[in-house]
């Protein structure tokens, strides 16, 4: 920012506001700025073409109006002080927190989704995605030409990891500080708008990874402008739990709901992802995020949105909704499912796998009832984890194989699918898409990408050992990683070449053709077959067939009813199959509908699963059975 005129003069009192915070453009030439600062007896945002006082108001806000152009930079004063500081609720930051506030009009964007009408979670396939690595390039503009192939292959929404500006050249996105301004890192404000509006125009609704439990420990000066921003009165392993609840609450929730319904109205995101909502400790009469995610769909008005948490503890009451005490959320991570999956892949069950055997009893469990865990003694944290599920439909639990967190806590950052044999990980694939639960996938996964997702962030330098010591400290729960020799291996995540490392290279669509054949025809037959594509409650059973093997069936009208078999052991022959879920429907026998044994997804050809009297099971493998209705025999007339 240029040198300041130092004119001191008064702003006009700011009116007709949509949101109670930041700076907003008024029709007029002038742009209104209102800042909640209770620690300071006098504010001034400092332009550069002069400053002016703001008029304080009761509740510690201060705001005016004075004349500026959109793109204008400004910063807030405090008490005649030398620092300037960026504004709480700045809508642009593009020299990062550090910087200067820049003034956004959000209405100079040509929106053409008016024949949006949203999505609702039933049916869909959701895609995590962190825009910095899914291209070389880590621009909106350049993830937005890839959204057409996402379609393409079946794709209907993208989760992004969170966008708020944060310090530094690259991170995840957990640490932001201006929590209403899209990282400058992938673009401006308006690439965002362009990338959802693109997003929409192929038929992909795109929700936003928010965090809600914490500030970043970089570039936030929140601090300057209140100390009831957060609170000691509960512990955090983030960081200083935010204050929903204490004295001086009011405002804080006031920004969190403004900053929801900002997004939605601003930018038409579909919904939100709520990171960590565990650490997120409110006893308010409401729960903010329930009152974050009534205000966001409120902002929507008939555009229905999709609201889900992430909560390690497994609280459902986040999705039940408000008339019985609960949040009105669309759906929760399941990392029970995740947990099965990686012990069934890999053998692996230190750290938090510890509780999970993979086996197929986990797998029906799951497809049932959404959580294994629902109140039973954990012995990874000696105490008792999760809450009834009973009552919830099952896309209310999002189902994955690999998220940004899961990846990357193998240390190396390195897939799922170099851990396990091709196999299994054809037959876990088929599970995941095919099951009742709503599929996730994270990047790259659709292909089979080879390049990591390692943790990596930029942080000042006093701040960089600290960061890397925590997460060293972190990975040291599982022993693999916790030898010295391994320790001297991980990753550095202040190192530029660990970001460069974990872009995606879309040339593996091709040199991976066989596992992006699998995902495209897996998803293609999620949404065209009916019954896989519909998740009614109470529709899915199952059965274990082997110590490695299980039968799920999905149960519609005769033509419609499903078998999904998965074997993740050796081959199988039962020439006794005392199970009442394998028989056909009546006058129908089973027919091969799809297989993980074709040798267009590297399989080694796939074989009549039922051989005469006895069923064979292919080793490591997935099929989908469908009923076919039997010829009746001819009568033979006597002569």
């Amino acid at each position: 920012m240029t040198k300041v005129k130092q004119k001191d003069r008064n702003a006009r009192p700011a009116v007709n506001r949509r949101y109670p915070i930041g700076a907003e453009l008024s029709p007029n030439g002038e742009t209104r700025f209102r800042v909640w600062a209770p620690k300071a007896k006098r504010v001034e945002v400092v332009l550069e073409s002069g400053s002016y006082n703001l008029n304080a108001e009761p509740g510690g806000y201060f705001s005016g109006a004075a004349r500026s152009d959109p793109d204008a930079l400004y910063r807030f004063r405090l008490d005649q002080g030398e620092q300037l500081y960026p504004d709480p609720a700045s809508r642009f930051q593009p020299e990062g927190p550090q910087g200067p506030s820049c003034v956004v009009d959000p209405f100079a964007f040509d929106w053409s989704d008016a024949k949006w009408a949203g999505v609702r979670l039933p049916g869909q396939v959701i895609y995590e995605l962190h825009v910095g690595t899914f291209t070389m390039e880590g621009t909106y503009r350049a993830a937005a030409a890839q959204l057409h192939e996402l379609a393409r292959i079946g794709i209907t929404v993208i989760e992004l990891m969170p966008l708020a500006d944060f310090a530094g050249k690259f991170g995840w996105g957990y640490d932001g500080v201006n929590l209403f301004a899209p990282t400058r890192l992938y673009g401006s404000p308006d690439d965002l708008r362009s990338f959802v509006n693109d997003a929409h125009a192929a038929g992909i609704a795109v929700i936003l990874d928010v965090v809600y439990n914490h500030f970043g420990p970089e570039g936030n000066y929140l601090g300057s402008f209140s100390d009831d921003y957060v609170t000691d009165r509960y512990t955090n392993d983030w960081g200083q739990s935010l204050n929903f609840d204490g004295p001086n609450s009011c405002p804080v929730r006031e920004y969190f709901v403004s900053n929801a319904r900002y997004w939605i109205d601003e930018f038409h995101f579909d919904g939100f992802r709520f990171d960590a909502t565990q650490d997120i400790c409110d006893r308010s009469p409401e729960y903010i995020i329930g009152a974050i995610g009534r205000a966001a769909r409120a902002a929507a008005g008939e555009r229905p949105l999709i609201l889900v948490a992430e909560n390690e503890p497994q609280e459902t009451r986040l999705v039940r909704p408000e008339s019985d005490g609960g949040d009105d959320l669309d759906g929760l991570w399941n990392d029970d499912f995740h947990h099965s999956a990686i012990v069934a892949l890999t053998g692996r069950n230190e750290a938090y796998f510890t509780d999970y055997a993979g086996a197929p009893q986990e797998f029906i469990s799951t497809a049932k009832r959404g959580y294994l865990f629902q109140g039973q003694h954990y012995t990874w944290q000696s105490k008792g984890r999760g809450t009834s599920t009973a009552g919830l439909p099952p896309e209310a639990f999002v189902a994955f194989i690999e998220n940004h967190d899961q990846v990357a806590n193998g240390a190396s950052g390195e897939r799922v699918r170099v851990q396990t044999s091709p196999g299994k990980y054809r037959a876990m694939t088929a599970l995941l898409l095919m099951g009742p639960w709503t599929p996730m996938l994270f990047q790259g996964q659709e292909f089979g990408a080879t390049t990591p997702f390692i943790f990596f962030s930029d942080m000042s330098a006093d701040l960089r050992d600290a960061i890397q010591k925590g997460r060293f400290e972190f990975l040291m729960q599982f022993p693999s990683a916790a030898t010295e020799e391994a320790q001297e291996r991980l990753p550095a995540p202040a190192n530029p070449e660990t970001f460069t490392r974990c872009k995606l290279n879309f040339a593996e669509r091709a040199t991976n053709q066989h596992l992006y054949d699998l995902h495209i025809d897996l998803l293609r037959l999620r949404h065209d077959d009916a019954r896989f594509r519909q998740q009614p409650i109470g529709a899915v059973d199952g059965a274990v067939l082997t110590d490695s093997s299980f039968v799920l069936r999905f149960f519609g009208s005769d033509a419609e009813t499903r078998l999904l078999i998965v074997n993740f052991g050796q081959r199988i022959e039962l020439p006794i199959i005392p199970e009442p879920l394998l028989a056909p429907p009546t006058a129908h026998g089973w027919d091969t509908l799809w297989s993980s044994d074709s040798p267009r997804y590297g399989g080694p050809g796939a074989v009549p699963l039922a051989a005469g009297r006895e069923w064979v099971l292919s080793s490591e493998s997935a099929v989908v059975l469908h009923p076919v209705r039997k010829r009746k025999p001819r009568r033979v007339r006597k002569p």
